[in-house]
């Protein structure tokens, strides 16, 4: 069994290089299949995010797999290659503990990444490819996270995506009562940023998404309105903030019908924040006057600029973690032996059965028991103790040493005086 993670994060590859190989939620049970299908891996699963791509997978051979990655999404090995990093078994191990928990995060201690290893072990399930090896990984991964979260400090001050757009907008804006807000789009992020948005009574919440009934419950939700996706080159212009994070593999927001927006606003200025990847505002709205954009990654500098988590939680997580990877490895190296183990104790097996089988023939040829017995038992200890007595008499010089130290280890046996 040989683990092995690869992929981008925000701290490896751009919005331009992560934007590029984002598995939309649709695709990814039949991306799974076609990587198990396709490639010498047993078992995989897919964490897609704004902030990373990961693949984390059972396979002797990653680089067929990490092949794959490129090939899907359309772009040659060699254009993902100064961005991507590659974790073979125990430092697998740590990224997926440190990534659950928080701690390589953009911000740090924030708490989504963990719902969404949860989502990625659902969709590997739906779509057979999450095997033995990596259930056991992503359970003592939630594991982990937990016991972080509760055993130290690290969530307590954390500042989010959502709460940094609530401070920026602040900056900007005399009173964010005062303006009408945007969401476009009903996920997690788009949830977490109007809750935020909302405590501070803004004018008007008004939400819009590809399934009507999702923005409806938001609406409702949030006492706002919802419009269509269709509305929005009209209605664009009646609002202050855009809040965006789709999984849409197109721009919704383009330059032209926001030039149209800020000439029917008489050019009083639009603040936007991008927060999906792929971007779903056109990086040329950025060019326009009276335009303040922030994208994902933007965002996340300014939320780190006021995150003054105490060091010691971060210390005390790694501890957490460490202990917690030493463990998970000593369980791996354990399940290697599996197969060894068994062979020894079926080699036993084959020698008790056999002299037991004799035994019982002396016994029913009406030979002494006690006899019998004595006999047996010299059988089976000659037998058991034949191999590693061969082991060591046919020893070269180099090696005779080591394995009577190994020999003295199993049979806890002293060392001569």
């Amino acid at each position: 069994m040989q683990l092995f993670a690869f992929g981008v994060n925000h701290q490896t590859a751009p919005l331009s290089v992560r934007e590029q190989v984002v598995f939309h939620a649709e695709n990814l049970v039949q991306a799974l299949r076609d990587l198990v299908d396709r490639q010498p891996v047993k078992e995989a699963a897919i964490i897609s995010t704004c902030n990373r791509t990961e693949i984390y997978c059972n396979t002797d051979v990653p680089e067929p797999a990490i092949d794959w990655l490129a090939g899907y999404h359309r772009l040659k090995p060699q254009q993902l290659e100064p961005y991507l990093y590659q974790l073979p078994q125990e430092k697998a191990v740590k990224h997926a503990f440190r990534v659950a928990s928080g701690l390589d995060s953009m911000v740090l201690g924030e708490p989504q990444i963990l719902g969404q290893f949860k989502d990625a072990v659902r969709t590997a399930e739906a779509a057979g490819t999450l095997g033995f090896l990596l259930n056991k990984l992503f359970q003592r991964t939630f594991s982990v996270a937990k016991a972080v979260r509760s055993e130290t400090d690290i969530g307590t001050s954390t500042i989010s995506m959502a709460s940094a757009a609530v401070q920026l907008a602040g900056r900007i804006y005399p009173s964010i009562a005062g303006q009408n807000i945007l969401f476009i789009g009903a996920g997690e992020m788009i949830e977490l940023c109007a809750t935020h948005f909302a405590a501070h009574h803004p004018r008007r919440m008004t939400f819009a998404n590809r399934t009507p009934e999702r923005a409806q419950q938001l609406a409702d939700r949030f006492l706002g309105c919802t419009i269509t996706l269709n509305d929005l080159p009209a209605q664009l212009a009646l609002h202050d903030i855009i809040v965006c994070c789709t999984a849409s593999p197109l721009p919704i927001i383009g330059k032209g019908v926001t030039e149209s927006a800020l000439k029917a606003r008489k050019h009083r200025p639009i603040l936007m924040f991008d927060l999906a990847v792929p971007r779903d505002i056109e990086g040329e709205v950025g060019t326009l006057d009276d335009v303040f954009i922030y994208t994902v990654d933007e965002l996340g500098k300014i939320a780190r600029q006021g995150l003054d988590i105490r060091q010691n939680a971060v210390s005390q997580a790694e501890v957490i973690i460490e202990n917690q990877v030493t463990d998970f490895m000593h369980w791996l190296g354990n399940r290697e032996l599996v197969p060894t183990i068994r062979a020894l104790r079926d080699a036993a097996e084959r020698s008790r059965r056999h002299e037991l089988e004799r035994a019982l023939r002396r016994l029913s040829r009406g030979e002494d028991p006690q006899r019998v017995i004595e006999y047996l038992s010299h059988a089976l200890t000659n037998k058991l103790l034949h191999a590693p007595t061969h082991a060591l008499n046919y020893a070269s010089e180099d090696e005779r040493e080591q394995l009577a130290e190994v020999l003295r280890r199993v049979y806890q046996i002293r060392r001569p005086e």
